[in-house]
């Protein structure tokens, strides 16, 4: 039987990060192995299946969480992911399960992850949270929603910005971070096209705490904007971007 691991200041350089599984050096990894090597002794977890598929969950002290997100004494869930062949057997319950324990056992208030009325493709399986307790308790006026598992009663929410949904710059703007491994090669991606399309594009590279509580949308290490408008926590990939582009 396959065991879980949680990952240190050590394992972080040697084991595979499940999202991107590679032989040979990656610069989404790397860059994503410099981000958490600084998280760790935060309280940031990342604990998965040791094997070599996708399983795993990540979390952290809402506190110290890069999301504009607040609240006292929450744990935030970034990801939940079970992929592929590991599918199946339990191992999502089992990987949220130990986190819930953990929470409960270092007296958290409970545990906290975005959502969306309708389930988007970069983020944890809501329906899955919800089944296991969790529940809608704030909400944006475009459907993202934040959920809760409360031990206590008390209930996180989303900072008052980050609801606004809004700013005033007119070009694509994307604001990201270097928690997620395909970050780096979407983001280069997304410069190429707009270069070569004459596409004005303004990146806002999220690269501290203080940052992310402050952002104007919410958050899972990437949100998009066109026109004033947010857009999505879905990377942008290049059928979606031209068909946002010549809706105008």
């Amino acid at each position: 039987m396959c065991e879980f691991i949680t990952l240190d200041g050590s394992t972080v350089q040697t084991e595979h990060l499940c999202c991107i599984i590679r032989k040979k050096a990656h610069p989404g990894v790397d860059t994503k192995r410099r981000w958490l090597q600084s998280r760790i002794p935060e309280g940031h977890v990342f604990r998965k299946l040791d094997d070599k598929g996708c399983c795993f969950i990540e979390y952290a002290p809402l506190e110290k969480a890069w999301v504009p997100v607040l609240g006292d004494n929450y744990l935030y869930i970034y990801c939940l992911w079970v992929d592929g062949a590991l599918k199946g057997n339990g191992y999502a319950t089992r990987l949220l399960e130990d986190c819930i324990n953990q929470a409960k056992a270092e007296g958290k208030s409970g545990i906290c992850m975005l959502g969306a009325r309708k389930q988007k493709n970069w983020l944890s399986n809501q329906a899955f949270a919800m089944k296991h307790g969790f529940a809608a308790v704030d909400e944006t006026d475009d459907s993202y929603l934040l959920l809760a598992l409360s031990f206590d009663g008390t209930l996180p929410r989303f900072a008052p910005a980050a609801k606004a949904q809004h700013i005033d710059d007119e070009a694509l703007t994307v604001y990201y971070s270097d928690q997620c491994p395909f970050i780096p090669m979407k983001v280069a991606a997304l410069e190429e096209y707009c270069r070569t399309h004459d596409v004005p594009l303004v990146l806002h590279h999220v690269d501290t705490l203080e940052k992310a509580k402050a952002l104007p949308c919410v958050f899972n290490n990437f949100g998009a904007f066109y026109k004033g408008k947010f857009i999505s926590v879905n990377l942008l990939e290049t059928a979606a971007l031209e068909k946002l582009l010549k809706k105008g």
